[in-house]
């Protein structure tokens, strides 16, 4: 589950991390009250207006400004509420914006001895540890420092069984080249922000900038955040930070339904039970000519309603040209899910996409029987490379 950069940093100062500090708002006006009462907190003059959208790089969209009055704080946020954001992590069709933050201006006077990092902490799924990743070099182009410079990224594992390590923070510190109290005060976020990513359970904790200021205080002026989802049911608090206006809203519905759904680009929708079977179908489909439009597990209880409900989220992708049902009986009767499928057919009226389905295990004859009799446009598959070439032929 994503998180605005907003509630990325209520968490980061909850576990003793500095932030750049900020108000949220809705409205231009709010903005504009919100400048006034951080004048009054920090004594900061300038402001910087940022659109508070799920993707990275919203400053070369245009939706991070700086601001030098009220004047401008009002202008500026008024230009970016209700914009439509398109940056290079967003797709071609954008972000709505529809909240702002209203943050302090951390580059106060002495900005030549201000320095950015970039740093992140995940998992290391090759190693199965947590790491954290940092650069000397941080700020909005840290991919292109990834491509053409690889030598200034920098990697820290940590163990398990020890969790991070003082030598571990000083290091870090030592490699990105500071000394003296900024030394000091890095040591101190490191262990700060490891601290919040693993006791947050996130999967993902990216700050870019790390602020150094000309005083050397070391700070978050940027949060990029995701909380692991099977983790939510024990972070409640977390779980109601979730915005689903930033979310896919087919895969926002199908979640609500108990369907497991992620949308994807292609043009065969799958139905499918069990997700290594649902990745070898995609697998298969590719292979077949094809380009997988949703992974869909719509799980071992695949009953009439349920079978209905995937078909109807399936089918709102205008994209999808056929539909492949490829369900391994276990659990859950082969017939039944044939039942679910006439059923859903026929609950449905008129389906203009041709559908293969592929019942095996339980039952599987008596389910090829029933959807072979059922006098609907359904073709059955028995063997998977069967159910394959007839989704070639489909397409054409």
């Amino acid at each position: 589950m994503n998180l605005h950069e907003y509630q990325g940093k209520e968490i980061l100062a909850s576990f003793g991390v500095r932030i750049q500090r900020g108000i949220v708002a809705h409205t231009a006006k709010e903005a504009v009250d919100a400048a006034k009462q951080l004048t009054a907190e920090t004594g900061t003059g300038w402001h910087v207006i940022k659109a508070q959208v799920h993707a990275g790089g919203r400053g070369k969209g245009g939706g991070v400004k700086l601001a030098k009055n009220l004047k401008e704080v009002e202008e500026i946020a008024g230009q970016i509420i209700g914009m439509t954001l398109i940056t290079p992590q967003t797709s071609a069709e954008g972000k709505k914006v529809h909240q702002i933050l209203v943050a302090e201006d951390v580059y106060y006077p002495g900005a030549s001895e201000t320095k950015e990092f970039y740093m992140s902490v995940l998992l290391n799924r090759g190693t199965g540890r947590n790491m954290i990743m940092y650069s000397t070099e941080g700020g909005m182009d840290i991919e292109e420092v990834a491509e053409n410079t690889p030598h200034l990224i920098f990697t820290e594992e940590i163990d398990p069984g020890t969790g991070l390590l003082p030598f571990q923070a000083r290091k870090i510190a030592f490699n990105l080249g500071l000394s003296g109290t900024a030394f000091k005060e890095m040591t101190k976020f490191v262990a700060s922000l490891y601290k919040a990513y693993d006791e947050s359970d996130s999967s993902m904790f990216e700050i870019n900038p790390v602020l150094k200021t000309s005083d050397d205080k070391i700070m978050a002026v940027d949060a990029k955040v995701s909380i692991d989802d099977n983790a939510l049911f024990r972070r409640k608090q977390y779980a109601e930070m979730r915005d689903l206006r930033e979310e896919n809203a087919i895969e926002v519905e199908a979640g609500a339904l108990g369907l497991n759904y992620v949308d994807l680009d292609g043009n065969v929708g799958c139905m499918v039970n069990g997700a290594g079977l649902a990745m070898a179908t995609m697998d298969l489909i590719k292979q077949a000519g094809g380009e997988p439009a949703n992974f869909l597990d719509v799980g071992g209880t695949a009953d009439a309603a349920r079978v209905e409900a995937a078909f109807k989220i399936i089918l709102k992708d205008p994209a999808v040209k056929a539909i492949l049902i490829n369900i391994f009986g276990g659990i859950v009767r082969c017939d039944r899910v044939a039942q679910g499928v006439i059923d859903a057919y026929k609950n449905m009226g008129t389906i203009n996409v041709p559908i293969i389905v592929r019942l095996q295990g339980t039952n599987a004859d008596l389910a090829k029987e029933l959807i072979d009799n059922s006098g609907l446009d359904v073709q059955s598959a028995v063997q998977f490379q069967e159910a394959a070439d007839k989704v070639k032929a489909v397409l054409g």
